[in-house]
């Protein structure tokens, strides 16, 4: 059969989610066209000794000599595949990390991370706190090699981040869509399930699967161009989850979401966290991440400047802890009541409002109504 070539032009290259090196597919061409980045070099301190600078191109390819002291190839391969959540080495390896950029093609070098120190076992569950600009979103394109860094040492499974291996492995839901907004949901599933080498019949289970928890199956024929933020936010953590990663970067997932989509999207980040992966989110709201999260890390201005659980976040930080409780049943008189009971013993009752679980349930409702 002759080969078939596509071609795509997008702001955000596809092959800088993926893999697609040595694609090796016998029906399928892929030709991605993106800007072609400079060679890589990346100073790397070591015991406050300067090491020597590493080059690879910027795809990592396998012809390219990787350091001696990084696993590659088979070896990342097998080490990712034999990983056990009880290992001490690190998943996710930061070390003094800086990034910038330029404001304009004359503006000055704005500095988005300074000299940033992170470590993030394997299976564990890591929140990103902090202002829009604090570098939560640079950090993560770091970590997906969307982005390379000024300086510093930058390790994913013991690897550059722009390994093959470390790829393939790796899930990524950026802030917003990198995808084409030409094809349909369903034809650029089956393009990352090619790039990632998944089985075809494989990929196409797992894309009905997600389609249908998203709750986008009815639009699996839509071209993307017609979602809504809403719908495309859910089909980027459906694109995320396609090949089960053991680590997923989630860049404000939640996002644009209804309360169907936020909890669609919690029953698929469970059952992730249940396979052992490894996740790290982001959010500059403190609700999205405290019940989910075994450990928070705050960033300002590129700086991280406190970490923890919530409550000892928040002490370090001076902010007054919150306690949320839900009821059922009650009337406006005894919320009145609560409320003198909490004033009565120094606390504060910030606010009433209806559970985010009541909208779901009514949105299954309302649903479920209009079901023949």
């Amino acid at each position: 059969m002759a080969s078939l070539e596509l071609r795509i032009r997008t702001h955000i290259d596809l092959a800088q989610l993926v893999a697609p090196r040595d694609l090796g597919a016998r029906e399928l061409s892929l030709e991605i066209f993106a800007q072609p980045a400079a060679a890589r070099r990346v100073e790397h301190q070591r015991d406050g000794a300067r090491a020597p600078a590493i080059e690879e191109g910027h795809h990592g390819r396998e012809d390219s000599a990787p350091a001696q002291h990084l696993p590659s190839g088979g070896a990342l391969r097998q080490t990712l595949a034999t990983m056990d959540p009880s290992e001490s080495l690190p998943v996710i390896d930061v070390r003094g990390l800086v990034r910038s950029y330029r404001r304009g093609f004359w503006g000055r070098a704005h500095v988005a991370l300074h000299g940033l120190d992170l470590a993030i076992a394997s299976g564990e569950c890591v929140g990103l706190i902090g202002p829009n600009g604090s570098g939560k979103s640079t950090l993560l394109r770091v970590l997906a090699a969307i982005d390379e860094p000024d300086s510093g040492q930058v390790r994913v499974f013991g690897a550059d981040p722009d390994a093959r291996a470390t790829r393939l492995a790796t899930g990524f839901c950026p802030e917003d869509s990198p995808y084409p907004t030409e094809l349909r949901a369903r034809d650029v599933l089956a393009l990352l399930g090619s790039l990632r080498r998944m089985e075809h019949a494989a990929c196409e289970r797992r894309a009905a699967e997600l389609l249908e928890r998203v709750g986008l199956a009815h639009v699996a024929r839509e071209r993307l161009g017609r979602f809504s933020r809403g719908m495309l936010r859910r089909f980027c953590i459906a694109a995320a989850l396609l090949h089960e990663p053991k680590l997923l970067l989630l860049d404000e997932p939640t996002a644009g979401l209804d309360a169907q989509g936020f909890a669609a999207i919690e029953s698929l980040l469970d059952e992730a966290r249940a396979r052992g992966t490894t996740l790290l989110v982001s959010s500059h709201l403190l609700s999205d991440l405290h019940q989910r999260c075994e450990r928070l890390v705050a960033l300002v201005d590129g700086r991280i400047v406190a970490q923890g659980d919530a409550h000892t976040l928040a002490a370090s930080l001076g902010v007054a802890a919150r306690l949320e409780l839900c009821f059922e049943g009650l009337d406006a008189d005894s919320i009145a009541e609560l409320r003198r009971v909490a004033q009565a013993r120094g606390a504060r009752l910030v606010g009433v409002q209806p559970a985010q679980s009541n909208l779901v349930e009514l949105y299954r409702r309302g649903a479920a109504a209009r079901r023949p």
